[in-house]
């Protein structure tokens, strides 16, 4: 289904025509510039994604958004889940899970990357498939985790390396390395979490080495015509406050090694999309990645929905958020200051959600409440 405007919806050439222009970058080339954000949903019992969930990301394909992103499937390290319903992509069955995935999702005329992840210090310990490793990160946090080793380092970079390289095998169309939310990659780029005083802490350079080296080993993986995305965010499910960076200037200096490593996008998660990443400006995070790097950008947070927050429901809270006009996405978009819109809840809740929006169907669309994490729509 091509979603470009057309003379039969002349409606949506005035209400969103940059949201649905085709966009493309090396090998990629999509319809319109709407993304399914990654959501973590463990439904893929002992980590293999069944026919279920093959399913689930052909609705969103047949519904027309522009590029799936899956929710992150962990690299090949002991400690890198914490529920083993959470997908992996290293074992043979799984893998083959994941190739269906692809074959459902190109059939229904989609594009698909995988997110790449491990959980670091994040995952307690004693669970996950393998309840009896020590859970790891940059630094040894609590006597249950363990400051990683230049070896383990050095292991986790080569799992990414050939994760990236099974998910090229089997067809995804790019990879997203997932550098956000107070997971592994983000802990080492976050000083309060990486406390560390070798070549993989202290300054800005330093806590970037990890995440450079994993992008490094992924590139080098796939080739220069596969398509990188990473990752990034301010806050962290441990401080909603958290800052990467302070100012404009901190964030060059993470963003930039990762750029010239070789990462084609950059997706800056916000738990509001239209927040302005620093003082003085209202540029969003999205938007300042584009503007120190000049990639292309994917923006998320909130897309189409006002009230709640996804956090709160999934971690048992009231959550309720009710549909809004895509006027305020559709104006930064046309002034530049992202690329690509990652649509979470409203896609969740609804897989038609992009037809409903082109068809000028708003009230159709549904709000979002908890409910919708425990169904399978």
């Amino acid at each position: 289904m091509v979603l470009s405007a057309s003379p039969t919806y002349p409606h949506i050439e005035k209400m969103i025509p940059h949201l649905l222009k085709p966009w493309s970058c090396k090998t990629l080339s999509l319809e319109n510039r709407i993304v399914m954000a990654p959501m973590t949903r463990k439904k893929s019992p002992q980590g293999v994604p069944g026919p279920d969930v093959a399913a689930y990301y052909r609705r969103r394909a047949e519904g027309g958004v522009g590029l799936i992103i899956t929710e992150g499937a962990t690299v090949d390290r002991q400690a890198a889940s914490f529920d083993s319903n959470i997908p992996n992509i290293h074992d043979p069955v799984s893998i083959a899970g994941w190739k269906n995935v692809v074959s459902e999702v190109h059939a229904a005329g989609g594009k698909i990357f995988v997110q790449l992840w491990h959980a670091g210090s994040l995952r307690p310990m004693g669970s996950g498939p393998n309840p009896d490793a020590r859970s790891e990160g940059p630094s040894a946090t609590t006597e249950h985790i363990d400051a990683m080793s230049d070896e383990a380092i050095a292991d986790t970079v080569e799992s990414f390396g050939r994760a990236a390289a099974t998910a090229q095998q089997i067809g995804f169309d790019g990879v997203e390395i997932h550098a956000a939310h107070g997971y592994l990659i983000d802990q080492f780029l976050w000083s309060e979490s990486n406390r560390r005083t070798d070549r993989y802490g202290g300054t800005a350079q330093g806590r970037t080495r990890f995440a450079s080296e994993i992008v490094k080993a992924v590139r080098a993986s796939v080739g220069p015509g596969y398509v990188i995305s990473l990752r990034i965010s301010q806050w962290k499910l441990q401080d909603y406050d958290a800052k990467v960076a302070s100012n404009p200037k901190e964030l060059e200096a993470i963003l930039t090694p990762l750029a010239d490593a070789g990462i084609d996008i950059l997706h800056g998660s916000a738990r509001r999309f239209w927040d302005p990443a620093f003082s003085g400006s209202d540029l969003s995070l999205a938007g300042w990645t584009r503007e120190i790097t000049g990639l292309p950008s994917i923006t998320v947070g909130s897309v189409g929905l006002e009230g709640g927050d996804v956090i709160g429901a999934l971690r048992g809270g009231p959550d309720r958020a009710t549909a809004v006009s895509l006027a305020d996405v559709e104006r930064r978009m046309a002034m530049g200051e992202f690329d690509l819109v990652a649509v979470g809840r409203a896609l969740l809740v609804d897989p038609l959600w992009l037809q409903k929006v082109r068809d000028n169907r708003l009230e159709s669309l549904s709000p979002f409440d908890r409910s919708a994490l425990l169904t399978l729509a």
